[in-house]
């Protein structure tokens, strides 16, 4: 169950995530990247983001740069959120590929 301060922080650190996020993925025209939920653990140490990625194709590359960069993300995110949060949580981030399984089971049940 997830307390009211974890769901507070988790909204407030996908704000800003999905910001940086935006700023950075600007200079890759065509590539959109959004932070589809983030999920803190109960001692507010880990925050792990779920990242959208189009074109799914490059989703895999574009994820294995984003956490190469999870201490510069970080450090921005500090930046963003020092005056709401005394701690910046670790972040850790995955894919959401609930879309691509969205698509597969309408393709299964068109046929």
């Amino acid at each position: 169950m997830e307390s009211t301060r974890q769901a507070k922080i988790a909204r407030l650190i996908q704000k800003e995530l999905s910001e940086i996020l935006r700023l950075q993925t600007a200079k890759t025209h065509g590539t959109i990247v959004s932070v589809s939920a983030v999920r803190v653990s109960p001692d507010l140490s880990i925050a792990r983001a779920y990242l959208s990625i189009f074109p799914s194709a490059k989703a895999a590359e574009i994820l294995e740069n984003i956490n190469r960069n999870a201490k510069t993300i970080r450090y921005e995110l500090a930046q963003k959120v020092r005056f709401q949060l005394r701690k910046t949580p670790e972040l850790t981030f995955h894919l959401d590929d609930s879309l691509d399984y969205i698509e597969n089971i309408d393709n299964l049940l068109a046929k």
